[in-house]
């Protein structure tokens, strides 16, 4: 099945898909030739989709997946995953009265927040990378995909597994995957929590921060950053992102605190989590 996600430009896609491909878990995900794909689970039925550029206004999404009835459901989390329904122009209004921000989204216009496909794939992600690198993480999550996840049979070349479902990853014995006990134990956690919340991850719900807070071994920075790209909460700011620091520091020419930081972000609410968005891109380029 071929559909077509209109969206109000501009977009820019490389910036989102070199924001996937730097984060995508063999078995899971692949970045090929401008497309990204991953295999999906909803409800325990499994399938896959891929997604790329189609018009100046609209991405097309392949999806192989057995039931109908879920298209609309499948749907409306891609679109949030890859920010589709963003009123870019009424937030940049609001973030461009900081210079530096206009002047970033002058040579960027089209920057969106990526989404996620799934609460706690994402959870799960953000606790891998506590205190590790992007890179790090990313192949802790490959053997947390390889031995819990469940194998898939699928037409698309590298897509092996769905990620593991909570009721697995709740009872897991993670020492073998080689992290620290405190943070295997904030993973069971999280799992745990959503078998008992299943609205836990839930875009919209108010207190999801609050929530997300009160589980064992989750802080300011790993809630905000789930608000951020699962809750989608336009004001989520992962305060204290060694990132964001060094982004405004290398902009500004000097050097800054969190606290600095945090009180710079006062300006671009309501859309803190879109400037961090415009900060990271940058420091990405001048990488």
């Amino acid at each position: 099945m071929r559909l077509l996600l209109a969206y109000q430009p501009p977009y820019d896609w490389p910036a989102l898909l070199g924001f996937l491909s730097a984060r995508a878990i063999v078995g899971l995900e692949r970045v090929v030739e401008g497309v990204y794909s991953r295999s999906i689970d909803l409800d325990g039925v499994h399938g896959t989709f891929s997604i790329q550029p189609a018009t100046s206004d609209a991405l097309e999404l392949t999806l192989d997946f057995p039931e109908a009835a879920a298209v609309p459901e499948i749907v409306a989390r891609v679109r949030r995953m890859f920010d589709l329904d963003a009123d870019l122009s009424t937030i940049h209004r609001h973030l461009a009265v900081d210079p530096l921000m206009a002047r970033l989204i002058a040579e960027r216009p089209g920057l969106r927040v990526p989404g996620a496909w799934d609460g706690l794939e994402l959870a799960i992600r953000a606790v891998l990378g506590q205190q590790i690198t992007v890179a790090a993480a990313i192949r802790l999550a490959g053997k947390l995909v390889a031995q819990y996840g469940t194998p898939l049979s699928s037409a698309l070349p590298g897509l092996t597994h769905v990620f593991p479902r909570a009721s697995v990853l709740a009872g897991a014995d993670l020492a073998a995957l080689g992290m620290p006990k405190s943070r295997g134990r904030t993973l069971l956690g999280v799992a745990q929590a959503l078998l008992d919340d299943p609205r836990l991850f839930e875009p919209g719900r108010e207190g999801g921060v609050a929530r997300l807070l009160a589980l064992y071994g989750i802080g300011d920075w790993t809630a905000q950053y789930i608000a951020l790209r699962q809750l989608r909460e336009m004001d989520g700011f992962p305060n204290g992102d060694v990132g964001l620091i060094n982004a405004l520091a290398a902009l500004e020419g000097g050097p800054v605190t969190a606290r600095q930081l945090l009180q710079r972000a006062e300006g671009w609410r309501p859309y803190r989590g879109y400037a961090a968005q415009v900060l990271w891109t940058s420091l990405s380029r001048a990488d």
